[in-house]
């Protein structure tokens, strides 16, 4: 038997959540129970599966990608390239997120009254994260005790942690480092693997949170989430067409960075069509190597690494989604608060590679982070997947064009000097 595509799955699940959530509204009941006690439980059981596996995804994820830094001579010359590379365009994006949805403002409306109902509980959260500005946003990124900010849900300090884990893990000898590398990358396969079946529920999950947000509130949002689409697309278009063709230009003297857009257009189009730049990795390397004529000895090194810890698009929209959400519910966010947003989506979208629609999971730590509630991203999945679609384009076009800034780099002349294809 046939089994339909897990976004055909979700998109049916979100029809059917837009017309129960209208016919039942809030008041309507089954066997006594209401409906909208049942939208909530569903979505709440969902959103229970996606907290359980941050802590551990996120960290099995950083700490396994920074030590496979460590192949291929470490953090040396190439290493160091790399990942200086990978955090420029990554910082670039958000900025170019962040300045877009406190522009066009996606979650504002006309009216200035919020979209979303707020309580004193979210305000009070809000203010005392904010609280020790700037200062306070470093502070948070040394735990006193790492286990009790895994439970506590302070992923700032464990992302630190975990950076520097894997590390000082590239700097051990022998069998200790054999052992500890097994076991993480070990730690983070089973993750990738219960991540995955979490996402099989995706479709009672979107049924569940949609259904509870349009039984109670209408389609009052639905004018709101079009401009949120409009402003993760407009950003993710800035970053893809005006920032790459720059850094291509400035950082690799390409003369014309387009022909890199030809190059690439097996692996965009795959990356389109599978949301995850895990599987168009393949596709990535062969358009690298047999039509931008960058060297294996880069690309092999520079491509999987980008697939496990570059992610601009997300990290975009990670940022965009939290401002959007704080935006809806009408609390503002002092310029402290959004630099811990940006710190916070630089570092979490190293945790949620290849994984399609994963980036929910770091939405979450985002507004767990900032005192707003988890369950707020049900809002996101009614555009989640087109949107899992372009984001990923970015990401695998961003790890493409770091293959040839750091070929150029390495004194490959010959890369896009004409067409390999």
């Amino acid at each position: 038997m046939m089994r339909l595509a897990l976004h055909w799955q979700i998109l049916i699940a979100l029809a059917l959540a837009v017309v129960m959530g209208v016919w039942t509204g809030t008041e309507v009941q089954i066997f006594g129970v209401h409906w909208l006690a049942i939208y909530t439980f569903i979505g709440t059981l969902f959103l229970n599966a996606l907290k359980m596996i941050v802590v551990p995804l996120v960290v099995s994820a950083i700490i396994t990608g920074v030590a496979n830094v460590g192949q291929h001579g470490g953090f040396g010359r190439l290493g160091g390239k790399t990942l200086g590379y990978y955090v420029l365009t990554s910082f670039l994006a958000i900025l170019i997120g962040l300045a877009l949805v406190n522009l066009l403002q996606p979650g504002v409306s006309e009216n200035g009254v919020p979209v979303m109902e707020t309580n004193d509980q979210i305000m009070s959260a809000i203010s005392g994260k904010s609280a020790g500005g700037v200062v306070d946003v470093f502070l948070r990124m040394i735990p006193v005790n790492v286990v009790d900010a895994a439970a506590e849900g302070q992923m700032l300090g464990l992302i630190f942690f975990s950076l520097l884990f894997g590390y000082f893990m590239t700097k051990l000898k022998g069998a200790h480092k054999d052992t500890l590398t097994n076991f993480w990358q070990g730690i983070f396969e089973v993750m990738m693997m219960i991540t995955a079946w979490v996402m099989k529920f995706a479709p009672l999950g979107v049924f569940g949170l949609v259904a509870a947000s349009v039984a109670k509130t209408g389609f009052d949002q639905f004018g709101h989430l079009a401009l949120f689409f409009l402003t993760v697309s407009l950003a993710l278009g800035v970053h893809f067409l005006v920032v790459m063709p720059i850094l291509l230009r400035v950082l690799g003297g390409v003369k014309n960075p387009w022909l890199h857009y030809q190059a690439m257009a097996p692996a965009i189009l795959t990356a389109f069509s599978t949301s995850s730049s895990s599987s168009t990795l393949p596709i990535t390397m062969n358009a690298v190597e047999t039509r931008a004529g960058v060297s294996n000895r880069v690309s092999s090194f520079v491509l999987p690494l980008g697939a496990t810890v570059n992610m601009d698009g997300t990290a975009l929209y990670e940022c965009v989604a939290a401002v959007f959400i704080a935006q809806l519910f009408g609390v503002p966010l002092d310029w402290s608060t959004q630099l811990l947003i940006v710190v916070i989506a630089l570092t979490t979208s190293i945790g949620v590679a290849g994984i399609p629609s994963a980036s929910l999971v770091a939405i979450s730590i985002i507004l767990v982070a900032v005192g707003l509630p988890a369950e707020a991203i049900g809002l996101l999945l009614v555009v989640d997947r087109l949107l899992d679609m372009m984001r990923t384009v970015v990401n695998v076009f961003s790890d493409s064009v770091g293959a040839v800034v750091i070929a150029r780099s390495e004194g490959e002349d010959q890369v896009l000097v004409s067409k390999h294809f």
